[in-house]
């Protein structure tokens, strides 16, 4: 069993907010811009994008009321409601600091997480990686299974194109047997970490074990690389968590998006 501590969440967390800082880079017509705050990083790609949001904030000691108000002008200015991904483990006052300043709760996700020793090499034949020229094709497919509509729009693929083009990502895409594209998703290692994110599979394709050999292929390249533990972020209760604790993974605690 994996306990929960702060020094483990500040890991996560540390890996998450440097993912977000990786997918810094804007669509066209967009100014992005990076903010350090709070003991955190606040990314804005976008008014619409859900990658645009603060994360890792308050684990390191209290967040005061200026790194507060400098990340809400940060989004405020530039037209975006405020997000803020927040882990159970930061300082306690944030989560008063939040609810006086009129936050909601929008949606909850479960942090799971695996130690990579002992874990075996797998057979994932439907899996592979994406090349440099497959941007496109990528962030449509995921895209596709992600948003589950016929037609994905613009700040929805751009959505796709970042994470693709995010420094240390590697991004993978599932097949068919008959090599039509079911799916894919992405893995970024730092320090040991593996994170694996971007998962996604087409309605159409799923239940054929396409999203479990996602996840085995992406610990087969975490443990070519070294790495000694994975992370992963789900929707609770949801088939994706279920498919990472059969391969292993665990929830370690529950983060909730905040916004005003």
């Amino acid at each position: 069993m994996i306990h929960a501590d702060a020094l483990l969440a500040r890991r996560l967390e540390a890996a998450e907010a440097a993912n977000a800082r990786g997918c810094s880079s804007a669509p066209a017509g967009v100014t992005a811009g990076v903010l350090e705050a709070g003991g955190g990083v606040a990314i804005f790609v976008g008014a619409e994008s859900p990658l645009s949001q603060a994360v890792g904030l308050g684990l390191n000691g209290p967040v005061s009321a200026p790194a507060l108000d400098r990340i809400e002008e940060f989004f405020r200015t530039r037209g975006a409601k405020v997000t803020i991904d927040l882990c159970p483990l930061a300082d306690p006052g944030l989560v008063a600091a939040l609810g006086n300043r009129g936050y909601r709760a929008t949606e909850f996700n479960n942090v799971l997480v695996k130690r990579l020793t002992r874990t075996e090499i797998a057979f994932t034949p439907r899996v592979r990686r994406a090349i440099a020229g497959e941007v496109e094709l990528w962030a449509h497919t995921v895209g596709h299974g992600f948003f589950e509509q016929a037609h994905l729009t613009t700040e929805e693929m751009d959505v796709g194109r970042a994470i693709f083009e995010m420094p240390g990502a590697l991004c993978y895409l599932t097949a068919t047997e008959s090599g039509e594209p079911a799916g894919g998703g992405a893995v970024a290692m730092r320090d040991g970490l593996a994170t694996l994110f971007a998962d996604s599979t087409l309605n159409q394709f799923r239940r054929r074990g396409l999203h479990g050999e996602s996840i085995a292929a992406r610990l087969n390249e975490a443990l070519a690389q070294g790495c000694e533990l994975a992370t992963a972020s789900t929707l609770p209760g949801s088939i994706s968590q279920r498919n990472y604790e059969r391969l292993g993974f665990e929830v370690v605690y529950t983060k909730v998006t905040m916004v005003a």
